[in-house]
């Protein structure tokens, strides 16, 4: 069978299957196409129906959550965990609790965690989960009921050397120390079972600013590749958590200027940079909305909507928010205002109209799979300092996310240009990510 044959096969199984995941459709069909070229020249995963296998989860798991809230009153959620692939090591991913979670979704973000830790070289599966759980507007005891009551089921089904979790939306040091809590309670400590834990309980130093980080260092040495670097550029930054916060102050590190950030509710435009100081003070200490940063930064602006409506020139946009924030109509705004990269600190942010606009244009794209592998690549380096007992600098853990992060783009600009086009990174993040797990899944058993 035609490598292209086989692809579209696969396609039309899993609309038929699961024709309301429309997330989950759309990464499948993000990833499928651009490793038809390799397919092409290595016939034997096609005879070993690897596709037919790897879109297919290990283990999806669906459970409820009753907790109770501060009036006494029983409520119930939904928990899941999809653990969708260990050829390579034990399944790694976030937990997220927003009220938007679902299958389709944990599956996207499942799959695309993949091919994530595969580039980042590290023993890692991967896997997803959450909660329909909205924290927004709890109290901190009704958020800790509800994370005992998600961590006593979750935990049968997790360990060290089965399933890491960490955090993702909606769940930073806060709730992972209940989670953690309540697994200690239930089964023992063991430090390895959850990432992205505090630092008095054998977190890791620059677990936080990771994935921010790491976006920008994606960027980094792709402009050093290009003979350039961040120095004086004018960066659009969408997001106002822990990766839009640490991604601006990486940017102002390396000489950019980040003029945006942005909320649920809609962005703010600073064009003498993004004042970091009072942003981590808003968003991290007193938790309130962005509209009270230009209350106290005279010259900032404070717009509804999409910060990609933005209309302003700039060089770099690094979307950190959701998924699906750049439509094909934004994508081509920013192309026009002179962004000449865009990398994605968070998961799918682009659209795939967006991305063929990317394309099109000359706008250098980073795909959330291989850019905004910091975080849970510290969270793999995080699982070797609880194995070992032992706990790094935050130097020593930086400069090794630096060292993932330089692999990570060489290795997606080597392998799209040997079995893509030159500088087609997402193609390159594809096919390298799918090789690592698809020769270890052979090499097992197709297990």
């Amino acid at each position: 069978m035609q490598a292209k044959q086989y692809v579209e096969q696969i396609q039309q199984y899993l609309e038929e299957k699961d024709p309301n995941q429309s997330e989950f459709l759309q990464a499948v069909e993000e990833f499928l196409p651009t490793i038809v070229p390799f397919l092409d020249e290595h016939p034997e995963y096609i005879e070993h129906n690897i596709l037919g296998i790897i879109v297919e989860p290990e283990r999806m798991i669906q459970f409820r959550v009753p907790w109770q809230d501060d009036k006494g009153n029983w409520q119930v959620n939904r928990g899941y965990r999809v653990q969708f692939n260990s050829a390579i090591g034990p399944y790694k991913g976030g937990l997220r609790f927003h009220p938007s979670v679902n299958m389709s979704i944990l599956k996207f973000l499942g799959f695309e965690q993949i091919f994530k830790n595969s580039l980042t070289g590290l023993p890692i599966g991967g896997g997803k989960g959450g909660s329909d759980f909205d924290p927004k507007g709890k109290s901190d005891p009704e958020i800790m009921r509800f994370c005992q009551s998600f961590m006593t089921e979750l935990s049968k089904h997790i360990g060290p050397n089965l399933d890491v979790p960490a955090g993702d939306i909606g769940v930073g040091g806060r709730e992972i120390g209940y989670l953690f809590g309540q697994y200690k309670r239930l089964r023992e400590y063991d430090a390895g079972v959850l990432t992205g834990k505090p630092l008095g309980f054998n977190g890791s130093l620059g677990r936080t600013e990771a994935t921010g980080y790491g976006a920008v260092y994606f960027v980094k040495h792709l402009l050093e590749d290009k003979g350039d670097s961040f120095q004086d550029k004018k960066v659009l930054v969408s997001g106002s958590g822990n990766v839009a916060i640490y991604a601006i102050e990486k940017v102002q590190e390396l000489g950019g200027t980040a003029v945006t950030c942005s909320d649920s509710n809609g962005y703010v435009y600073d064009k003498d940079g993004i004042d970091l100081d009072l942003l981590k003070d808003i968003k991290e200490v007193r938790r309130e909305r962005l509209t009270e940063y230009v209350k106290e930064r005279s010259n900032a602006e404070y717009f509804e909507g999409s910060v990609w409506d933005l209309e302003t020139a700039a060089d770099i946009a690094l979307p950190c928010a959701t998924q699906n924030e750049i439509d094909k109509a934004k994508a081509e705004r920013l192309a026009a205002n002179g962004v000449k990269v865009v990398a994605e600190g968070a998961n799918m942010p682009s659209t795939m109209d967006a991305v063929k606009v990317y394309h099109e244009n000359g706008v250098l794209y980073g795909p959330g799979k291989a850019a905004n592998a910091g975080g849970v690549a510290v969270s793999a380096l995080e699982m070797s300092q609880n194995s070992q007992r032992l706990s790094w600098t935050k130097e020593e853990v930086d400069g090794k996310l630096d060292d993932i992060m330089k692999n990570i783009y060489e290795t997606c600009r080597d392998t799209a240009a040997k079995y893509s086009e030159k500088d087609n990174y997402a193609a390159g993040a594809n096919i390298a990510g799918f090789a690592k797990v698809a020769d270890a899944m052979i090499a097992q058993g197709l297990v």
